[in-house]
């Protein structure tokens, strides 16, 4: 049985947050896109948080050691119902390929039915400190294969009419003999030519020579929510590329988020350091902090020590409804060199005891 927590690299407390944080993560490093990518360590990795990340499938895993409304989490056909098939001239048996592993193809293709399914894209996008606080809008421009304009993914001309596609004699599968050492087996699966359809149109779209796909430039609008922090990878669903008579592969967003120079992010709550004066330390004083809202008068209070923390509540990052604070830690300039005078006012607060 496989271990779904292992794979993931996460303990059996681990709540969905944690969950997804580790599926991105593993996802991004072995997605087949990438130079480090591995298609059936990804896959592994997608079935495990395909039955973690839901609630339901998760209680019977945790329960029964598998998830019955999901992917299977023992290997081989155990626990399957032969029963069921159709004998075919009492030797055989006849089955749709489809029946047995269309759990299978909806979780790792994205459909049912045994339809195709078009490549994954990843691309990355470099945010500013800001940006990435308070979100941001983006437009991409990607070249990839995206459905057909001129015939809307159809693959026949503008107007034309359909005719019983020859491939399959209008049943929209094929159907195959085989033999195997339990006797023979035929197979049903979806037609190619008219992709499960048993129609295919009688003059094919110019555009795409009767693919209903074709390589072309697409803009897409990237809405980057407030708060996602360094390393973040945002799904896409049916943004990746199309396929034909099938459904579009996902389109990945790995975020990267560059540093501020006087600011750093600490969860929902931003920090920065304030120098400050010594004589304002020991009398107090007000100063003006940069925040990303733009500056912020602050009162230094009397005798505030060096590191102390001041809070500017609201001026963090935002957390659904709320925004985390803004902490100014505070540090104190010593001066290098005195004048006659000043040396002589310390000089009296030493004979005080200050």
């Amino acid at each position: 049985m496989k271990d779904y927590y292992q794979i993931l690299g996460i303990e059996k407390a681990a709540t969905g947050d944690d969950i997804k944080r580790a599926f991105r993560k593993l996802a991004s490093k072995y997605h087949p896109d990438k130079k480090t990518g591995d298609e059936a360590r990804f896959k592994e990795i997608s079935e495990a948080y395909a039955v973690l990340s839901d609630e339901k499938k998760r209680a019977e895993y945790d329960t029964y050691g598998r998830s019955f409304s999901g992917a299977g989490a023992q290997g081989g056909f155990g626990g399957f119902d032969w029963g069921g098939f159709q004998q075919a001239n009492g030797q055989g048996f006849e089955f749709d390929l489809n029946d047995i592993f269309g759990g299978f193809g909806e979780m790792f293709n994205g459909n049912r039915g045994g339809s195709s399914r078009g490549r994954d894209i990843s691309i990355d996008i470099e945010l500013s400190f800001k940006e990435a606080v308070f979100g941001a809008t983006r437009k991409v421009l990607l070249t990839k294969n995206a459905s057909c304009t001129a015939c809307k993914g159809e693959g026949g001309a503008p107007g034309t009419s359909l005719e019983t596609c020859k491939a399959c004699n209008g049943n929209g599968k094929i159907r195959e003999t085989r033999q195997s050492i339990l006797g023979a087996f035929t197979t049903v699966r979806p037609c190619g030519t008219c992709n499960g359809k048993g129609k295919v149109p009688k003059q094919a779209c110019a555009s795409c020579k009767g693919r209903g796909i074709r390589r072309q430039e697409e803009e897409i609008v990237l809405n980057i929510p407030a708060g996602i922090e360094n390393g973040e990878m945002i799904r896409m669903a049916g943004r990746g590329e199309a396929a034909q008579g099938g459904v579009a592969g996902d389109l990945y967003v790995k975020i990267h988020v560059a540093a501020h120079t006087s600011i750093t992010r600490d969860g929902a709550n931003l920090r920065s350091t304030l120098a400050i004066k010594l004589t304002d330390a020991l009398l107090g004083a007000s100063y003006a902090v940069e925040t990303l809202d733009g500056p912020v008068t602050v009162k230094i209070p009397e005798g505030i020590k060096y590191g102390e923390v001041l809070r500017i509540r609201g001026k963090g990052v935002g957390t659904g409804t709320t925004r985390g604070d803004f902490l100014v830690r505070i540090t104190i300039d010593i001066p290098q060199k005195l004048s006659r005078q000043a040396r002589k006012s310390i000089e009296d607060l030493r004979k005080e005891g200050i």
